[in-house]
C-alpha cells in the first residue's frame, strides 16, 4: 500500500505559505520590506502552481488609449496569446487585454485594505481591451467578449474579531461592480468567494490551498483571453 497521504501533501502546502507569511511578518521591521516579502510569498505560490499558460507578476496594466492602473501587487496573466509585455528595472507593464486576475497582497485584512483592494480592481477593470477576429482552419471567429477580470485580496491575517463576521461583509460591498473582490485568503482563518449574489466563507482549514484550488478552477470557466489588437499600441509610436 503506498504511504503517500494527499491529505498531507495539501496541509503541507498551506502550513508553508502560512510559515513563511508568519516569517515575513516576524523578521523584517520595515513595512515596505515586510509587504515585499509577503507580497513574494504569494508571487512564488502562483508561480509554482499555476498551469504554465498563466504567469504572474506585480505589475501596472495599460490599455491602447494609454491609459494606466495603478500598481498591482499580483497578476495572473496571458503569455500563450499575449506577445506584448514591456519590463524595465524591474518594472513590469502588461497590456489589459492579457489579465485574469489581480490581488492585492499585505500582512493583515481590515477595512482600508479591502478599500484599497477595492480601488485597485477599478483601476485595472475600467481599462480598454480590444478584442479581434480569430482565423481558424474553417474561416474566422468572431471577435470574442474579453472576459471578466477576478479580483481579490491575499493577506496572513485579519484585523477583526472574528475574522469572517458581519465586518468584513459589510466591507466587501462595493460601491459598484467593479471594485468587486471575487476571492481571497486570509491563511490564518480562511477564504472567502463570491458566488453570484452573496459571500461564502470557509473557515479555517488548508486556507492557502483551498484558495489556489478556487484559483484555478476560476481560471479554467473563464477560458483564454481575447486576441489583442496589436495595431491598436502600435498607434503610439507615432506620438
Amino acid at each position: 500500500m503506498s504511504e503517500w497521504s494527499l491529505s498531507h501533501l495539501l496541509s503541507e502546502l498551506h502550513e508553508d505559505i502560512e510559515h513563511r507569511l508568519s516569517t515575513a511578518r516576524a523578521a523584517f521591521a520595515h513595512p515596505g520590506t515586510k509587504g515585499a516579502a509577503s507580497e513574494h510569498v504569494w508571487l512564488q505560490l502562483l508561480e509554482t502552481y499555476l498551469p504554465q499558460r498563466y504567469r504572474v507578476a506585480a505589475a501596472h496594466v495599460v490599455d491602447s488609449t494609454g491609459a494606466f492602473s495603478e500598481q498591482i501587487d499580483v497578476v495572473v496573466f496571458d503569455r500563450q496569446y499575449s506577445p506584448f509585455i514591456f519590463q524595465f528595472e524591474r518594472q513590469t507593464i502588461i497590456p489589459a487585454e492579457s489579465v485574469y486576475a489581480v490581488f492585492e497582497a499585505k500582512q493583515t485584512i481590515n477595512a482600508e485594505l479591502v478599500r484599497y483592494a477595492q480601488q485597485k480592481a477599478a483601476s485595472v477593470r475600467r481599462l480598454q481591451r480590444t478584442s479581434l477576429p480569430i482565423p481558424h482552419a474553417g474561416g474566422v471567429y468572431p471577435p470574442k467578449a474579453p472576459p471578466p477580470i477576478l479580483a481579490g485580496i491575499l493577506a496572513l491575517e485579519s484585523a477583526w474579531k472574528p475574522a469572517f463576521g458581519p465586518p468584513l461583509t459589510a466591507a466587501l460591498q462595493p460601491a459598484d461592480t467593479l471594485g468587486r473582490l471575487d476571492l481571497g485568503c486570509v491563511a490564518a482563518h480562511g477564504t472567502f468567494c463570491y458566488t453570484g449574489d452573496t459571500y461564502q466563507f470557509t473557515p479555517p482549514g488548508k486556507p492557502a490551498t483551498a484558495f489556489l484550488f478556487e484559483l484555478i478552477a476560476r481560471l479554467q470557466s473563464t477560458a483564454t483571453v481575447s486576441m489583442i489588437d496589436v495595431r491598436a499600441y502600435a498607434k503610439w509610436l507615432d506620438t
